[in-house]
């Protein structure tokens, strides 16, 4: 786990292909492929989102609709973004603000005894809220490909500590919540 200290993504292809290679192996949803990556960039999406209102204080349905007006469907770093679920996404950005409390409370059951979640970098507390509310909500969603999703994420975005952090809190999460 890292203090705040900013994390420094990939490029957004390289993001992109990296969840392209580990969606083959959750291949076992009933949704299609394109609905599975239609998923995979709501769930990329939700972060950003997350990510986005907790640093600038902006409110949810601000964020939904900038994402759905500007960010989906347009070119970013000269790649035109997958289509997205955008009813899956605005649900999770949705859930994970309606639900903090809950959902913070059972990550921070996950974060050693001296740690608090707000030591935790702020795309990994994003992380984190959109892959508990997931596990704690959305029982149509399997756990693996939830934790999967995440999991993938994580690596985009930081190193395999940070992976196998939130690999093991969202299992947590997911055995918790009594799935």
């Amino acid at each position: 786990m890292s203090e705040e200290t900013g994390a420094k993504p990939n490029s957004l292809q390289a993001v992109m292909e990296q969840l392209e290679a580990a969606q083959a192996d959750n291949a076992a949803t009933p949704l299609t492929s394109r609905q599975r990556r239609a998923r995979t960039v709501a769930r990329l999406a939700a972060v950003q989102a997350l990510y986005q209102m907790e640093l600038a204080g902006a409110g949810v349905e601000a964020v939904i609709k900038e994402f759905r007006d500007h960010r989906f469907d347009s070119d970013i770093e000269g790649n035109v973004l997958a289509e997205a679920d955008e009813d899956f996404f605005a649900e999770v950005v949705r859930g994970v603000v309606a639900d903090q409390a809950a959902i913070d409370g059972a990550v921070r059951k996950r974060l050693a005894d001296n740690w608090r979640l707000d030591r935790l970098d702020a795309t990994l507390r994003a992380l984190l809220r959109a892959g508990a509310w997931e596990l704690m909500r959305r029982e149509d969603v399997a756990v693996e490909v939830a934790i999967d999703e995440y999991v993938e994420l994580a690596k985009a975005f930081f190193d395999a500590a940070e992976a196998k952090f939130v690999n093991a809190a969202l299992d947590g999460v997911a055995r918790d919540a009594g799935r």
